[in-house]
């Protein structure tokens, strides 16, 4: 594949051994270019322009500048930069900062090279990206509807299932199989929990749960 028509990576890690490890794997796939590489958000957001990236591999925690305010900083600059956080599960306190910051996506930093891959494809297609592994582990079910909003917008028990089960990391597909109800009405529902959300996507719904306690961390 010609490297014009080469997915263009950016790679920020502080740690060489899991940066280079991260590296060599993603050069052995042939539709990506690592086109640069940082160990903290300062150096990345030095050189991050001049690479070009069509998506940025983010870590969390780092020296000098982190992956929360470096991110901050390039999106600020550059909207429509795609950035996927590289996770960890201590880091759960810093999720939702990241969403709402325009973070696309987090992927376990455990996690196999196959779902790496499909974490850099779905971002770049312009969709979100969260570890089934890592919503899973976030995701604890609370009991009744804590929605701050008034009640012709506040979420019906199905509606909140259907939400919990989103979080989750569930498809429409495997919603309507879990909850014994049929794939349309599944869309039916999450439609009107985006209407009532005020959300957009799938990435502002979670963060929508967790502010409004439907969820936990």
């Amino acid at each position: 594949m010609e490297s014009t028509n080469k997915i263009r990576l950016f790679l920020v890690d502080d740690h060489n051994l899991f940066l280079n490890g991260l590296k060599s794997l993603l050069s052995q796939l042939p539709y990506y270019l690592i086109a640069g590489e940082a160990h903290n958000g300062l150096e990345f957001l030095e050189h991050y322009e001049s690479a070009a990236p069509d998506v940025v591999l983010m870590d969390i925690s780092m020296p000098k500048m982190d992956g929360i305010e470096a991110s901050r900083r390039a999106l600020e600059k550059t909207p429509d930069l795609k950035i996927i956080t590289l996770s960890m599960y201590g880091d759960q306190e810093y999720y939702t900062k990241m969403v709402e910051l325009g973070v696309r996506g987090f992927v376990l930093k455990d996690s196999e090279l196959q779902e790496v891959d499909e974490a850099i494809r779905t971002v770049c297609e312009g969709g979100n990206y969260f570890s089934e592994q890592l919503l899973r582990g976030l995701v604890v079910a609370r009991k009744g509807n804590s929605l701050e909003a008034n009640k012709d917008d506040a979420l019906s028990d199905r509606e909140l299932e259907v939400l919990i089960e989103i979080c989750q990391g569930l498809s429409n597909s495997e919603i309507a199989d879990k909850l014994f109800i049929s794939k349309r009405t599944v869309e039916k529902h999450r439609a009107n929990i985006l209407l009532k959300s005020g959300c957009k996507n799938t990435a502002s719904l979670v963060v929508f749960a967790i502010r409004n306690h439907l969820v936990e961390i």
